[in-house]
């Protein structure tokens, strides 16, 4: 049975393997080793986790199965937003689920909580940013009623990436 619960601070080691680990999964084989290294020393450092803990406007999600970690969702409203910086919209900018739990509905379960999370804080829509070479991904939001409204520059360490931008509706 998978739990959903809040991160804190306390959880910063656990979101920083997650992270490291499902980002290597998902991208290693697509990507250059350097940019993988890069990218990963800077966005899930220890400090950087811990930073993005303490910020008021993101929250933070881990899925558990029993006593194990397999994945965890991140969300960001107002001015933590990465890139469209809208007071009535809320950003999901990781759903990040181990390989292993694929197919066993944990991104889904995310996903229904990042919508729950919207819709208690009263935002109307939600949007992401998923790199243009990840179908199943794209597969699994268009799935959820998301449309493409934009893309921009996402930088993989030295590389320059497209993101498709979408979003949808809360309610």
């Amino acid at each position: 049975m998978i739990e959903i619960k809040v991160a804190s601070m306390n959880d910063a080691i656990t979101i920083q393997k997650i992270g490291k680990e499902t980002f290597l999964e998902t991208f290693e084989s697509n990507n250059l080793k350097v940019n993988m290294n890069n990218y990963i020393q800077e966005r899930f450092s220890t400090e950087q986790v811990e930073k993005e803990l303490k910020n008021l406007e993101s929250i933070f999600y881990i899925a558990w199965e029993g006593n194990l970690p397999v994945g965890y969702l991140k969300l960001n409203i107002g001015a933590a937003q990465t890139e469209i910086k809208l007071e009535d919209h809320i950003e999901i900018e990781r759903i990040y689920v181990y390989t292993s739990h694929h197919g066993k509905q944990v991104g889904q379960m995310l996903f229904f909580k990042a919508l729950e999370t919207a819709k208690n804080l009263r935002v109307p829509t939600v949007w992401l940013g998923v790199w243009e070479e990840n179908a199943r991904a794209i597969n699994f939001y268009k799935k959820n009623g998301f449309e493409e409204f934009d893309k921009h520059i996402f930088k993989l360490g030295h590389d320059e990436q497209t993101d498709i931008l979408m979003k949808r509706a809360v309610g």
